[in-house]
């Protein structure tokens, strides 16, 4: 069986790039956003929510980093996929992934107008999403480090706004400022005070699992850097294990500031959850603060995305599950041909999103929502076939092992089932589970036609 090998990406990503690129994974537009969503479905419980989503993602991150530390890879799972299940498993997780980030890129790159146009309203809504286009892929042309860094300022630029409003929470709660005397005054009490801890019971926090959990995507980005950082066995390690702290603070802390702060009920989704926090001490220029946050986390996905993308292209092809020209590699070791070509195709996936919004955000944004559970659950299945193949000699001999074993892994697969059926039982993902089996499907035949055309050649 052909392996890709590492040597042909240049590693440049360093240390502090890992841990900005793992840490800025876990913060995006579904916390500045989504999480009123989730706050409004299950109140404060939501709380035990993220605990639990974010235990089952970081056991999913821990598997795939017991892989990715033993053969450092830049086509991650896909690669993995292919080795130690099938070659027709590594075409499925590879190009599920890919798609899942070129829907992820035109969501957010079709609406970034409407941030752009907060500030220039004269800007057309086409024009900021190509100028970005333009300006993330050549930087992406540059080289792996100039990706890096470019990611790195994107998480700091996030963590600053974080840490900054759960300081500015703490301080709000400590003293009891408010600018709103119809509310209640900020305090640890307002989480308890409305209907109880857990105000709609056990219904409120299944309700909530569904899209908590996909506040979490993004994540397993970090076993796709694995071929391009510059010490993997030791960086990855750190930057998974650091993973954990990152859900407690950045999730767990900031929401439970924010509840605190502003009475849940009161979190309508209508704006930010942390444009009301600063609003509520009466700070002026919060939108502004917030727009620029989040085109910051929306560029830092579209980075992301391409990133990720060119690279799992790249895997593909090497293992014979895509074009053999995404294989070139430019003179600084990146997979030029992989980041252009996803690259047009996002331009085309916008272009469809301007043209009908309806159809793309119906059908699209359902097969990136159902992709992501596809994803985790391939690499939970392909762990466990990797410690099957190498055996338990081997197995022992692993210096990142996923804890608790095979039990773990059907642990998680368990609770990913779950998460599918709350999804049909939910009108807002129904579409998801129904466009599931399609897309599965789709991925399966076009293996199928790809194999008998390699056959007949």
């Amino acid at each position: 069986m052909q392996k890709e090998s590492p040597s042909a990406l240049k590693r440049g990503l360093k240390n502090r790039h890992i841990q900005m690129i793992a840490l800025g994974g876990a913060i995006g537009t579904g916390l500045f956003y989504g999480s009123a969503d989730s706050i409004q479905l299950a109140g404060p419980v939501v709380l035990i929510a993220y605990l639990l989503c974010g235990a089952a993602i970081y056991l999913v991150v821990r598997a795939m980093g017991e892989m990715s530390v033993d053969d450092p890879n830049s086509g991650a799972f896909s690669h993995y996929a292919y080795q130690n299940w099938s070659q027709r498993a590594g075409f499925v997780s590879g190009w599920n992934y890919w798609f899942n980030y070129i829907a992820v890129a035109m969501a957010e790159l079709s609406v970034v107008g409407l941030y752009i146009n907060y500030w220039l309203p004269q800007v057309p809504h086409w024009a900021s999403a190509a100028f970005f286009i333009v300006a993330i892929t050549t930087a992406n042309l540059i080289g792996v480090r100039a990706y890096g860094e470019f990611e790195f300022w994107f998480a700091i630029i996030k963590v600053i706004a974080v840490v900054g409003m759960i300081v500015l929470g703490l301080i709000v709660i400590i003293f009891g400022i408010t600018n709103n005397p119809e509310l209640s005054p900020p305090s640890f009490s307002n989480l308890i005070a409305d209907g109880g801890f857990a105000p709609f019971g056990l219904v409120g926090l299944i309700a909530a699992l569904p899209p908590v959990m996909f506040s979490f995507g993004g994540l397993e980005l970090i076993g796709i850097t694995a071929g391009e950082a510059v010490d993997p066995k030791r960086s990855l390690p750190k930057a998974i294990n650091g993973v954990i702290w990152r859900i407690l603070i950045f999730y767990i802390g900031a929401i439970t500031i924010i509840m605190a702060v502003i009475p849940w009920r009161t979190i309508d989704g209508k704006m930010s959850p942390f444009v009301q926090i600063f609003d509520n001490v009466g700070i002026g220029g919060a939108a502004h603060i917030l727009n620029f946050v989040v085109i910051t986390a929306v560029l830092s996905v579209y980075n992301s995305g391409l990133y990720s993308n060119g690279r799992m292209l790249y895997s593909l092809a090497s293992q014979g599950n895509a074009p053999k020209y995404l294989t070139k590699l430019s003179r600084n070791g990146v997979p030029w041909a992989g980041v252009l070509t996803s690259s047009l195709i996002t331009v085309i996936a916008v272009v469809v999103v301007f043209q009908w919004p309806e159809f793309a955000f119906k059908y699209m944004m359902s097969v990136a929502v159902i992709a992501g559970i596809i994803n985790w659950s391939m690499i939970m299945i392909t762990q466990a076939k990797f410690r099957k193949r190498i055996g338990p000699e081997a197995a022992s001999k692993l210096t990142f092992k996923l804890p608790g074993g095979l039990f773990t892994t059907f642990g998680v697969l368990a609770f990913l089932g779950l998460i599918v059926v709350l999804m049909a039982m939910s009108e807002g993902y129904r579409m998801a589970v129904i466009v599931g089996p399609v897309w599965l499907l789709i991925l399966l035949v076009s293996y199928e036609i790809k194999t008998r055309r390699k056959l007949k050649n």
